[in-house]
Order: structure tokens, then C-alpha cells, then sequence
């Protein structure tokens, strides 16, 4: 007869994004997730098979979290100013009280590089696509753009939104203020 979970997946991983977010993926052991999930090494190979199972479904996790932002660049009528106004509110998003995280996905990309499996790297990218999708929808917007510059500029972008993850980090509001205003004025 199976057991039932003693826990609530939702809970345990929200509590190991944030594990990983903090520590990146390859510090995070599996000792280190029983500890802040709470759960045994048992439970978390029975529900999500490895490390590696906790951590795709932390990046689902971090999306739907980052949906509100997402959401509202989706519906911005406002082209390049609301893809600014994204940029903004990332650098929000990835404050926790006195710490900066950057961006989970950003850190993971620049942590593991070409070294990911290639299912990890797959949901990684998965989600800078959407990213750039919808910095491509707000390009379009600006009747000025011609095809040519909405690719180059969503490319940009993407590489600014980059820079940025890892400046939250290390960074103060000034300066951050300051890279963001610049990016700007190339676009």
C-alpha cells in the first residue's frame, strides 16, 4: 500500500527554488534540499526522481512567480517604454529583503554554461524565448521599427536583460538605474 505525502509539493518546492536560487545548482546538494524541504532524500526520489527533477520543477516554479511581470510586459500597449517598465520591475522581483538574487535562470545559465544536460538547458531556453517573444511583441508596437531592427534590438535586449541579473547582484540602485537608462537610449 503506498504512503501518502506527508507534504505539500507546492510548498517543498518553493522552498527549494528558493535553496537553488540562492546557492546556484550545482552547490545545492541533496542534503541541503532534505534540510529546507523538510523531507527526506526517500521522498524527494520518489517524487521527483533527483536533484535534477527538484530543479526543473523550481524553474517552473520561478516562472509562475515572474508571471506577473511577464503578464503585465504581455499586455503593455506601450512598446519600448513597457519592455523599460519590465526591466524595472525584474530588478523588484529579484530582491529578497537585503539580498539580491539576480535572475534564477539567468544565474543557472551562467553557472552551467554548455555543461547542462540537455534538458535543462531545453527548459532554460524555453523560457528566454518567451522573454524575447514578448520583448519582439513590444518592438512591433514602434511603427518606426523595421524587421531588421526589432531582431537586432530584441537581441540586445536579451543580452541586456542578462548583464542586468548579474548586476542586481552586485550592484546599487544607481547604478543599476544608471544601466538600465542607457540601454535605453540605444534602443
Amino acid at each position: 500500500m503506498a504512503r501518502t505525502k506527508q507534504y505539500n509539493e507546492h510548498d517543498v518546492i518553493q522552498k527549494a527554488m528558493n535553496l537553488f536560487w540562492k546557492n546556484g545548482y550545482e552547490t545545492t546538494s541533496i542534503r541541503m534540499l532534505e534540510k529546507e524541504m523538510g523531507i527526506n532524500q526517500f521522498s524527494i526520489y520518489s517524487s521527483f526522481g533527483s536533484k535534477h527533477g527538484v530543479f526543473v520543477e523550481s524553474i517552473k516554479a520561478y516562472k509562475v512567480q515572474l508571471n506577473f511581470i511577464r503578464h503585465k510586459l504581455r499586455d503593455s500597449n506601450s512598446g519600448t517604454t513597457g519592455i523599460k517598465q519590465f526591466f524595472y520591475d525584474f530588478l523588484e522581483f529579484t530582491k529578497d529583503n537585503t539580498s539580491r538574487k539576480g535572475c534564477l535562470v539567468c544565474n543557472t545559465v551562467s553557472e552551467l554554461g554548455n555543461n547542462a544536460e540537455e534538458d535543462l538547458m531545453k527548459e532554460l531556453l524555453k523560457f528566454t524565448e518567451e522573454i524575447k517573444v514578448l520583448f519582439i511583441n513590444n518592438l512591433k508596437q514602434e511603427t518606426t521599427k523595421t524587421k531588421e531592427d526589432i531582431t537586432r534590438e530584441s537581441n540586445y535586449l536579451m543580452t541586456s536583460m542578462l548583464g542586468l541579473s548579474l548586476g542586481s547582484r552586485i550592484l546599487n540602485d544607481e547604478q543599476l538605474d544608471d544601466y538600465i537608462e542607457t540601454t535605453f537610449k540605444n534602443i
